[in-house]
């Protein structure tokens, strides 16, 4: 495994994962007030092997008044696979749902595009809010809509989860994102603190959806190929899917 100065791969991926990068970075930068978050030095960029191909991960990780963490990444393997992975941590003072979004790529077509707000409310009901303003997204509406992962009880309603098969799909698909961020970052800047007793529902919703996601098996493997069991472990608990204790 190799740390050194980051170059970033983005202009080198697919053009859907360069576009809702830049999307969500200009959304956070529009609507929050974003401050460093620091991560383990070893852990924003980093290099490995995958069955013979060179693996880059890059991360981006911000933080803000109503988020303990904002977290962007983009991985690339060789010149066959593409990965974008982002998810909103909420302070746990504040009844915020998780954002989550995913793009898998390779040889120049998307096989999978994922977006959620995902609720950390234990009823697994989204604020009022969200259901007033989103319409759910009917997989239907898309040619190549995939099926939610045996762990995905997590996901709300509103997930949206295609292989977009076309350039007007994978248009429609950065629009859900785009919306899904303005009524989320709307949202969140307008909460107020929660009580100690209803934190502790938060800390458990949220540790609820970190520990469903790291059941994801495809993402553990790749790891484990690349870099081993234990860093696996490490990288998928601390930069991933961690969460606060309390």
């Amino acid at each position: 495994m190799v740390n050194s100065v980051s170059v970033s791969i983005r202009e080198q991926q697919h053009s859907l994962i360069r576009r809702l990068a830049d999307q969500i970075e200009s959304s956070w930068n529009q609507y929050l007030q974003l401050e460093p978050y620091h991560l383990p030095e070893d852990l924003g960029y980093v290099e490995g092997r995958l069955e013979g191909e060179k693996l880059i991960i890059e991360n981006k990780c911000y933080q803000t008044q109503h988020f303990r963490k904002l977290h962007l990444e983009l991985a690339r393997v060789g010149e066959t696979l593409d990965i974008l992975h982002c998810v909103m941590f909420p302070r746990v003072e504040y009844d915020i749902p998780m954002f989550g979004a995913d793009l898998v790529g390779g040889r120049g077509q998307i096989s999978a595009a994922i977006v959620d707000l995902s609720p950390t409310h234990l009823d697994h009901h989204l604020p009022l809010a969200y259901q007033q303003q989103l319409q759910p997204q009917p997989q239907q509406q898309f040619s190549q809509p995939r099926e939610i992962p045996t762990w995905g009880d997590i996901f709300s309603e509103f997930c949206l989860f295609i292989r977009p098969a076309t350039p007007p799909e994978e248009t429609q698909f950065l629009e859900v994102v785009t919306q899904y961020l303005k009524v989320h970052c709307e949202y969140a800047i307008a909460q107020t603190k929660l009580s100690k007793e209803q934190q502790l529902e938060m800390i458990a919703g949220q540790k609820n959806y970190c520990t469903q996601q790291q059941k994801n098996d495809k993402t553990r493997r790749v790891l484990e190929k690349a870099f081993g069991q234990e860093w696996a472990h490490y990288y998928m608990t601390t930069v991933l899917f961690d969460w606060v204790e309390n």
